[in-house]
This record gives C-alpha cells, structure tokens and sequence, in this order.
C-alpha cells in the first residue's frame, strides 16, 4: 500500500506516453482520468507486481481471482465476488510500463508471475480487457482476442480495446 502513490503516477505518466499513438488526444486524457486508476483490492489480495529500476517503479500488473475484469468498468456489486477457478479465468489487470521502458521484456515478466499465481491457485483460463497498446504483448504471450470492443469511459469516451483470454491448462 506504501507504494499506491508512486504507481499512480506510473500509471499517469504510462499512458500519457504510450496511447498519443493509439488514441486521439480527448482518449488520452480521459484515458489519464479514467483508466489509470490504483485498485487497492489488488494490492491487499497480494496479486500486483511491481518492477523496480534504482528505487523507481517502472512497470507494474498483476492478476486478481475476483470478478473485475478492469478498473474502468465502474463499481458493480460482483466486483469482490471470488471466481471459480474451475469454471472462470482470473483476471490480468492494471498493466502499465513507463514509455522509456517498453518493449524490454518488462510486461511480459509481470504476465509469467500472474500466470504461474493464478494457476497455482488452480485457474485454467486468463481474460483481459486490453487497449490498443497491449495487444501485441498478449498476442505474443498467447493471447488471443475473443471480440474487439469499445470500451467506454465514466465521461462518456471511448477508446478501441480487445478482449482477450489464453488458456493456462491445455483438457487432456
């Protein structure tokens, strides 16, 4: 909880550099307001990572066993519920990298350690709901996109995102 300040400005400072390619300049800064927005119920689960370079937070995401898929969705009733890991896929959530530092395997260290968690937990499935900067980095780590989406935002935006899933444990 000690570090909710810091990966809020990573979070701020990951998508005002990230989504000008991707998004008009409105979707950035309601991107900014919106999406870039610390979930404490992931810190407290023990389910977020960060990564560190000399004492600063350069990436962070992680994974969560409760029914969220991302924080812009808004508060629902079910957003605490535990899934079943039987029958549901955990949740990939709040992935961020700062721009000097994509695209250096960072996002995909923070993806095995969520992996390895939720299926340890016995997760057969991960679903997310990715923006356009994502998809690539879920591509390459497996994912695969379920539906292309608008994914609306509290001000009345939206922004060009996917849902995405990647099965953990192949039947058989």
């Amino acid at each position: 909880m000690g570090d909710r300040s810091a990966i809020d400005v990573l979070m701020k400072r990951s998508i005002a550099e990230i989504f000008p390619a991707f998004y008009d300049e409105h979707q950035t800064a309601s991107s900014i307001e919106h999406i870039s927005v610390v979930d404490p119920m992931l810190i407290e689960d023990g389910t977020y990572y960060v990564i560190e370079e000399a004492g600063t937070i350069v990436a962070c995401g992680g994974w969560s066993r409760r029914d969220k898929l991302y924080t812009g969705s808004g508060e629902g009733e079910e957003d605490a519920r535990l899934l079943d890991p039987a029958t549901e896929a955990a949740r990939v959530r709040a992935m961020f990298v700062r721009g000097d530092r994509a695209r250096r395997g960072l996002g995909t260290s923070i993806l095995k350690a969520a992996e390895a968690a939720a299926e340890s937990e016995g997760f057969r499935n991960l679903a997310l709901m990715a923006t356009m900067p994502g998809v690539a980095l879920y591509e390459r780590y497996g994912f695969q996109v379920v539906k292309w989406v608008q994914i609306p935002l509290p001000d009345g935006s939206s922004i060009g995102g996917a849902a995405m899933e990647k099965p953990l444990t192949w039947p058989g």
